[in-house]
């Protein structure tokens, strides 16, 4: 078997070094607490939908109310009306999903009030960070729709905001 595909099969213990005498040792980790997730995003769904994710693949995030399509895996993470929200999930996803383009309905701009919209606009230039060329494209939201069976996957929120429903392509 080639070492590369051994690496990988083998179980890889994750370890921490522990000092002892003076001298450091590694040991294998061993409270629950030091091999959990603790921080960014800890739902396992949206995690597996987000490592499976490539170059130029779209994640559709919408709203409580949006229509489902067979096709397209879906993650629900509602937990009430506005719990979370489309943006809190965007500002989680800055730091690891690296985004050139971004869909939104243009019936957002005119919808919305100044605040709201002023919100998504900081969530998206979040994503500059890993891609300073991000862009966002807006059309009509019949045309929006038609995107949706395209993409890998789609995460619905508790987000009540009118046509706050975004798709992201990954770079």
């Amino acid at each position: 078997m080639h070492s590369v595909v051994k690496r990988c099969l083998s179980p890889n213990i994750p370890k921490k070094i522990i000092p002892s005498g003076g001298q450091s040792t590694l040991r294998p980790l061993q409270q629950p607490s030091e091999l959990m997730l603790q921080k960014g995003i800890l739902n396992p769904d949206v995690l597996h939908l987000l490592a499976r994710i490539r170059h130029t693949n779209t994640l559709v995030i919408a709203d409580w109310a949006f229509p489902y399509w067979e096709e397209v895996e879906t993650i629900d993470l509602t937990l009430c009306r506005g719990i979370p929200t489309i943006t809190d999930l965007l500002d989680l996803l800055h730091d690891n999903f690296k985004v050139g383009q971004i869909w939104q309905a243009e019936e957002f701009l005119t919808t919305n009030p100044t605040e709201v919209i002023q919100k998504y606009e900081t969530s998206f230039n979040g994503f500059k960070g890993l891609y300073p060329k991000v862009e966002v494209t807006r059309l009509p939201h019949n045309d929006f729709k038609k995107l949706v069976p395209n993409a890998i996957g789609l995460i619905r929120t508790g987000d009540t905001t009118a046509y706050g429903n975004i798709i992201l392509e990954s770079v």
